[in-house]
């Protein structure tokens, strides 16, 4: 993302898996305020840890004092294995937090499309004891994955003119939780030209957390 992004390989569950860790500066002067784990789009639709929403929302939480980690799913760029239809990709995101989660400091997961079912589902198979601090799911798959039920402060960001995953789609899946939605009108599944406005949001919503 920047000159300052430090890569790393961690064991994956298929093998290696690549990283990139960024660190807020200035460091904030009351220390990090957690770890963001952060899940990119569709890999068989050119999604990686670069996508552009993947790194809009690592912007948004280094500015709110987090280190965010960002990684690619099994095959994807220089990680190994290959596509597993979305269960080992939870596998590899809970493999990351493992190995990124640092003791005492919260845990934020976020996701863009396919990556935000992947940080719903490793939210919810992570223990009570260890349970992210907070969601944020940017355009989730609620069309060709099972989104998993979030808690009720999760952040849920939706297009109202994505044209991959429709807005109805999403408003249904949140309608049973009675879990409110951001719809940012006019903006497609991609938030082109919008994503400045996208990091507002995710801010703004994480400060009275």
């Amino acid at each position: 993302m920047n000159a300052n992004t430090q890569r790393l390989v961690l064991d994956g569950p298929v093998g290696a898996l690549s990283v990139a860790v960024d660190e807020p500066h200035p460091a904030p002067a009351a220390g990090l305020r957690g770890v963001a784990v952060i899940c990119h789009p569709h890999p068989l639709h050119g999604g990686t840890m670069d996508n552009k929403v993947a790194q809009t929302l690592a912007r948004a939480f280094l500015a709110l004092g987090y280190r965010a980690v960002r990684f690619n799913f099994r095959g994807v760029g220089d990680s190994q294995g290959q596509w597993d239809g979305g269960r080992g990709e939870v596998d590899d995101a809970l493999a990351v937090i493992a190995a990124q989660r640092l003791p005492g400091l919260p845990l934020a997961l976020a996701g863009f499309s396919f990556g935000a079912y992947v940080a719903s589902q490793a939210g919810a198979r992570l223990p009570p004891e260890a349970a992210a601090e907070r969601l944020v799911l940017i355009g989730p798959a609620t069309v060709n994955f099972e989104v998993a039920a979030v808690p009720a402060d999760t952040v849920v960001v939706h297009g109202e003119a994505d044209e991959v995953v429709p807005l109805q789609a999403t408003l249904d899946w949140a309608r049973p939780q009675h879990l409110p939605v951001v719809v940012v009108p006019g903006v497609g599944h991609f938030f082109h030209g919008q994503l400045s406005l996208l990091k507002s949001i995710v801010t703004r919503a994480w400060h009275p957390a």
